[in-house]
């Protein structure tokens, strides 16, 4: 294998690691219903705009284990690969949050 095919390789994955911010934009009209289109947040329900990614990642990884009591969330992240967790995450984190 040559060095410049190791080279995309390794950009490939990182890439698909640090998630597809373009998925998780249309992943995230979903997540509006709830979380409102801003993604600010609504009464008792999180802003997710601005979180950071390793955060909302490890939020849905316990919600999809069943170890956060939220039934919705539960069912929501179960649905969701890893890939579309990973999307979701960089695309909410590259948000700006509300003044």
């Amino acid at each position: 294998m040559s060095f410049a095919a190791m080279a995309a390789g390794l950009a490939a994955g990182s890439a698909q690691a640090a998630g597809d911010r373009a998925l998780g934009e249309y992943l995230s009209a979903e997540c509006a219903a709830c979380h409102v289109g801003s993604a600010s947040g609504a009464q008792g329900i999180p802003a997710l705009a601005g979180m950071p990614a390793g955060q909302l990642t490890a939020l849905m990884m316990s919600y999809r284990r069943g170890e956060r009591d939220n039934a919705a969330m539960r069912n929501v992240a179960r649905q969701l690969s890893e890939d579309d967790i990973a999307a979701l995450a960089a695309y909410y984190e590259g948000l700006k949050t509300a003044p």
